[in-house]
């Protein structure tokens, strides 16, 4: 079974030295979001990439969304910020919109599945941005098998993940509630799925730039 280290509102430096040590060796981990626990592998990995997908039994050609900490790290994970990706940028992030992105080339095959594209969320969850500016951009898909529900407390993912997992960062329960919102920027600007943002405040923010949702 995987191990599990508490981590705090303030990660301490020997959570986030292991936490990294772990990254950096191909590891898989689960953390604690805003909605659910997610699972982290380096979004820049191949192999841990690929073990996210076995593990949750993912069918191909779904991409896996990326956490950032904030948006300096946005220029390495995408080839292109559109103007309507921009200005949801502006009205929302941080905060529970995930946003497909053209993909840059160096991004690992298995993280954008043949797709092109990459669907990236800046988090505001206070004991989530310390770890990932450590270790930097993580995957942040839910933590549960495919056709399970997700996980909102560490011990549910140790049930469903934890023959899998390399650690796993117990935060406590986690909200639950929706998940995120999404949209596609490539191309005609499109909500993917409606979360804690609903669809008039994207066509609100949108507007204000002079742009609109496809219809």
């Amino acid at each position: 079974m995987a191990r599990v280290l508490s981590l705090e509102l303030t990660p301490s430096g020997m959570v986030l030295e292991e936490t990294a040590r772990v990254i950096q060796k191909d590891g898989v981990i689960a953390m604690p979001t805003e909605s659910f626990y997610a699972v982290g592998a380096s979004a820049r990995n191949e192999a841990a990439v690929r073990r996210v997908s076995a593990m949750k039994g993912r069918r191909v050609g779904k991409p896996i969304l990326v956490l950032i900490p904030d948006q300096a790290e946005l220029a390495a994970l995408v080839a292109e910020v559109t103007p309507a990706a921009a200005a949801l940028i502006e009205q929302f992030w941080p905060g529970p919109l995930t946003l497909i992105f053209r993909a840059s080339r160096f991004l690992p095959d298995a993280l954008t599945e043949g797709a092109g594209t990459v669907g990236v969320r800046h988090t505001a969850y206070p004991m989530l941005v310390p770890l990932l500016r450590h270790v930097g951009p993580l995957t942040g898909t839910s933590a549960n098998r495919a056709g399970q529900p997700p996980a909102k407390t560490a011990g549910e993912v140790q049930a469903m993940l934890g023959t899998d997992l390399d650690l796993i960062l117990d935060g406590g329960p986690t909200p639950g509630g929706m998940p995120s919102t999404i949209i596609d920027t490539v191309g005609p600007v499109r909500v993917l799925r409606e979360g804690p943002i609903s669809r008039h405040q994207i066509e609100s923010a949108l507007s204000h730039s002079g742009l609109a949702l496809a219809s």
